[in-house]
């Protein structure tokens, strides 16, 4: 196994949008929505037991199989084979990567957006907002196939093509975009 350990700093603000309705926290009594959204939305975070923001494992991982979509770079000496399903199945990351921001201290963005499956409705929403952010993400390669210069190749694009979270450039936007500032290669036998 390939241990990666990789300083990421951001070249865009980075936005979140995680999914909270009223069984997860209450609407109060005569509360309207407009209200309940000025009261709730940095809820849309992911926060850990301090009240930490965090990006999702998750996250890194679907962005690397993304990106080994989007590259589909062929395996040399493989033919038509590309690197797609070694990064999809054979790349991990475990751990929910700190932001050592605290959701008080995260700014909001409010925007009219469309009510889901009601285009011509438009509501005034929130979304957390951080302008400026850098993380520490390890990756573990299982498959080694992927040599460090094809991570590296495919962490750069995703950086630039891919992103993370709300609003990123796979999806038409311009956040969760980032660049590489250091990349450790640990190979375990």
């Amino acid at each position: 196994m390939i241990t990666v350990k990789v300083t990421l700093k951001s070249a865009s603000p980075i936005s979140f949008s995680k999914h909270y309705d009223e069984d997860d926290i209450p609407r109060g009594e005569k509360e309207s929505a407009a209200d309940y959204e000025k009261r709730t939305w940095r809820n849309k975070c992911h926060l850990d037991k301090d009240g930490m923001v965090f990006i999702p494992a998750r996250a890194f991982k679907e962005m690397m199989s993304n990106a080994a979509k989007y590259l589909s770079i062929k395996i040399q000496g493989k033919g038509k084979q590309t690197y797609t399903k070694h990064f999809v199945a054979g790349l991990m990351v475990i751990d929910n990567v700190p932001l050592g921001v605290h959701i008080d201290d995260v700014q909001g963005e409010w925007l009219f957006v469309a009510l889901p499956g009601k285009k011509s409705s438009r509501v005034k929403k929130c979304f957390p907002i951080i302008p400026e952010w850098q993380a520490v993400v390890t990756f573990y390669i299982l498959d080694e196939t992927i040599t460090k210069e094809i991570f590296r190749e495919h962490l750069e694009q995703a950086g630039k093509f891919i992103g993370l979270l709300r609003s990123r450039p796979q999806n038409n936007g311009y956040y969760g975009r980032f660049e590489i500032i250091d990349l450790q290669w640990d190979v375990k036998n």
